[in-house]
């Protein structure tokens, strides 16, 4: 009971760390969105972009490859000192090289030298942080992890709400020789990234005493075991990488107006409502998958709760899209950006797609086939790639957001039809397709029927309508759970 009890209390530590700064990061959209026109907003999108490409590569799947060590080897300092030297040298090494030719990457990428440099110094800081970082996680000491998750992401929009909404006003009303020193016209992405370089710092010194607890010894033989279990995950973490965010640089190198990549990036924050929901169920929902794997009745039980995310996940695709107009008065306020709004039906609907995928994926984790899903991962970036490159000369942006759904939508049916050859699950696909058919339509016509979006009507009627439609069909699964409470 206690070790039941002391897994809810992580699983729930562990669940705000990651949730509440995905919150947070709602508010850098709106603070962004203010104070930056459109095409600095699309340079930001692009850069950042890059930072998670980048910081992909540049873990290499060492830190899931600690992971595994760390609880299977009986050396577990050597785990540490071995993973660490690692990361350690080939960060020094990235960071020295790209220090040396950032006027080439200025050059070839079109951003100001100072932009890349801010860039490389965060990936560098976040990449010294990983294994002290994964370390505090394989100790169990999820108060320590959470505390330097929030802090970073709390310290990171502080920042950028003095640098942006503030220090203008300040340095102008006053003689302060600290403030006047430190605010420059027209230098809002360099905040915006001096903001995040702080942050990392920051992140960076709550780990740093671990540097100096260690071992400095380096295990050659366990290095190469712990590159050879890392690397497919690196490959599998680059497609997940170009699935997720690629399409900003494609958009980028595909010469799409600036401005416009900033209409799209703003909107695409939008439909990322249906990512708390994902995130947040996923977090819950992996640790009881993988502790009735062994009764009788797994199968059965994973299709329910199938059909139950489905359920809800429409019901919050529904409410998203029909409320879209209204969402975007809060989060993207300034109508510049609303030129992409079209996007939001199909990016809300991709990322419910990846939810389903998550819970389909199920299977091969459970029979320990988990590069299966590198392989589909990069099946979907390979659609993600070819569409982007097929659509983006025709309609611009639009094709990124149906690239997404497509892609996702790939994942989601190869996932299921494997799935039912390797590990069989009697989902009920004839509830599942329908209620997931009816959200898509509802949502489909209320949003993109100009009299229909604008008077909300028809898309209050059928937010009802599927809530009735829904107790109909699960009326007594839903008397059953109220007579429980």
């Amino acid at each position: 009971m206690s070790s039941g009890k002391s897994l809810f209390k992580q699983t729930l530590i562990y669940g705000l760390a990651t949730v509440l700064p995905r919150m947070l990061s709602f508010l850098l959209v709106r603070l962004y969105t203010d104070y930056l026109p459109n095409k600095e907003y699309g340079e930001v999108s692009v850069i950042f972009s890059y930072l998670v490409f980048f910081n992909v590569v540049l873990s290499y799947g060492m830190e899931t490859a600690f992971f595994r060590f760390y609880n299977s080897e009986s050396n577990k300092h050597k785990v540490i000192s071995t993973a660490t030297i690692s990361m350690f040298w080939s960060t020094i090494i990235f960071f020295a090289l790209l220090l040396l030719f950032r006027k080439d990457l200025a050059f070839w990428s079109e951003f100001k030298v100072e932009y890349i440099v801010f860039t490389i110094w965060i990936l560098a800081l976040d990449a010294l942080a990983i294994i002290p970082f994964s370390k505090i996680r394989a100790e169990s000491r999820p108060i320590k992890y959470a505390v330097i998750k929030i802090s970073n992401v709390v310290i990171n929009l502080s920042l950028n709400i003095f640098f942006l909404a503030f220090l203008p006003k300040l340095a102008a009303n006053s003689n302060n020789v600290f403030l006047q020193s430190i605010y420059y016209e027209d230098f809002q992405i360099g905040y915006i990234f001096v903001s995040n370089l702080i942050a990392s710092l920051v992140t960076l010194l709550f780990v740093l005493p671990d540097y100096f607890k260690i071992k400095w010894q380096f295990d050659m033989a366990l290095w190469k075991k712990m590159m050879h279990y890392g690397l497919p995950i690196l490959i599998a973490g680059i497609a997940f990488a170009i699935n997720e965010h690629f399409d900003k640089i494609l958009l980028d190198w595909m010469h799409v107006d600036m401005a416009d990549i900033g209409a799209y990036s703003a909107c695409y924050k939008i439909g990322m409502f249906m990512v708390l929901f994902r995130t947040a169920y996923t977090l819950g929902i992996e640790p009881f998958f993988f502790s009735h794997a062994s009764n009788e009745n797994a199968p059965q039980t994973y299709a329910t709760i199938t059909k139950y995310f489905v359920i809800f996940g429409s019901f919050i695709c529904l409410g998203v899209i029909v409320f879209a107009d209204v969402l975007k008065l809060f989060l993207v306020p300034k109508e510049s950006y609303w030129t992409a709004m079209e996007i939001v039906p199909l990016i809300v609907l991709a990322n419910f797609f990846l939810g389903i995928y998550t819970n389909l994926s199920v299977w091969y984790k459970l029979i320990d086939k988990t590069k299966i899903g590198a392989y589909i991962s990069i099946v979907g970036a390979i659609v993600t790639l070819a569409l982007n490159v097929l659509l983006i000369p025709i309609i611009s942006y639009m094709g990124s957001a149906i690239a997404t759904i497509l892609a996702y939508g790939t994942m989601m049916f190869i996932s299921y039809y494997m799935g039912q050859k390797k590990y069989p699950i009697p989902y009920d696909k004839k509830s599942i397709f329908t209620y997931l058919g009816l959200a898509i339509v509802l949502s489909g016509i209320s949003f993109y029927v100009p009299i229909l979006r604008e008077t909300y009507l028809f898309g209050i009627a059928s937010i009802f309508f599927f809530a009735y439609f829904v107790y109909r069909n699960e009326k007594e699964t839903i008397l059953k759970i109220i007579r429980r409470k």
